[in-house]
């Protein structure tokens, strides 16, 4: 049996950050680039052989909180609404330490390493694993070299202050770019795949 592949999405400014000196819900760096066509054909390729979804818990309540209303709004981008249904019928793993009810369905809680959780669906059922914009998450797998793929979304503006995904502590590894696109705005659609 062939290993799932696992991919993991995160939007970054220039400066490396996934969110702004707000902290994790200042967006504004990111959030105008998340709507254009570059943006949007990313969303599509990213999710397209994937048939689990992994979140941190901050992520899956936000998630939640938006992507449900997309779903049922006629009047939203055809892809928007595609991921949005894709994301609520896909079986779910949310890691979290405080949540006791799932809160989506086809959705498992776990309160286990990452790493552990990962390397065991790796092994078992098919399609991609992906990490859905949850950079603890993505970090621990960094770690312990379980990323096949990274889609990352450049956004062409340096936040001066927030969290950035690559920090000192990381082993060294070697990607090749197999995908990019630039949108009118400057944003970088980029597709990194593990050379192992």
């Amino acid at each position: 049996m062939t290993e799932r592949t696992v991919t993991a999405n995160l939007a970054l400014t220039l400066d490396g950050r996934y969110h702004g000196p707000g902290g994790p819900t200042d967006a504004a760096a990111i959030v105008r680039y998340a709507t254009t066509e570059v943006a949007r054909e990313h969303l599509s390729r990213l999710w397209a052989d994937a048939t689990t979804a992994v979140l941190g818990r901050r992520n899956a309540e936000g998630f939640l909180a938006y992507w449900p209303t997309v779903a049922a709004d006629e009047a939203a981008d055809p892809r928007d609404r595609a991921y949005a249904k894709w994301l609520a019928d896909t079986d779910k793993v949310v890691f979290s330490t405080t949540l006791t009810d799932a809160p989506w369905e086809r959705t498992r809680l776990v309160n286990a390493p990452a790493a552990d959780v990962i390397a065991e669906l790796k092994t078992a059922g098919t399609g991609d694993i992906l990490v859905n914009s949850s950079p603890s998450v993505i970090v621990d797998l960094l770690a312990a070299d379980l990323i096949d793929r990274l889609y990352l979304l450049i956004c062409p503006e340096i936040a001066g202050g927030g969290a950035r995904l690559f920090d000192d502590g990381l082993p060294g590894t070697r990607w090749t770019v197999t995908h990019h696109a630039v949108g009118e705005l400057g944003e970088v659609a980029l597709v990194y795949d593990r050379v192992r």
